[in-house]
């Protein structure tokens, strides 16, 4: 039987408990969809990148997102290029998406990244 996986859109903004590279702990923080809805349905797996406020550090690639309305943020954020993948089952809940603008700047630093 077939089980069926609630997938979400790319560049979608969702509140998942964080892995720090550092420790074994999570945090609930906001994280953005990278991976296709089809990838999602295939795997039951998800990738993301940090969605951060960066108080404390910054980062040369952090973007800083334009249209922070549409987000379901609070507060201003930085997209970082902190890639991980979780099991869908761990997304907490969905908040907003990205913008047209800031999505191009994202999809412009991935390719940069991974060098597509």
């Amino acid at each position: 039987m077939t089980m069926l996986i609630k997938t979400y859109k790319p560049y979608g903004i969702v509140v998942v408990p964080f892995p720090f590279t550092d420790s074994a702990e999570a945090k609930r923080r906001p994280a953005l969809i990278v991976s296709s809805e089809q990838h999602q349905q295939d795997t039951g797996q998800v990738t993301l990148l940090m969605v951060t406020c960066a108080k404390h550090s910054r980062w040369m690639s952090d973007h800083l997102i334009q249209d922070l309305k549409v987000t379901g943020l609070t507060a201003a954020s930085f997209i970082r290029l902190k890639v991980f993948t979780l099991d869908l089952r761990l997304v907490l809940k969905e908040v907003g998406q990205l913008g047209p603008s800031d999505c191009k700047q994202v999809q412009s630093m991935l390719r940069s990244h991974f060098e597509l």
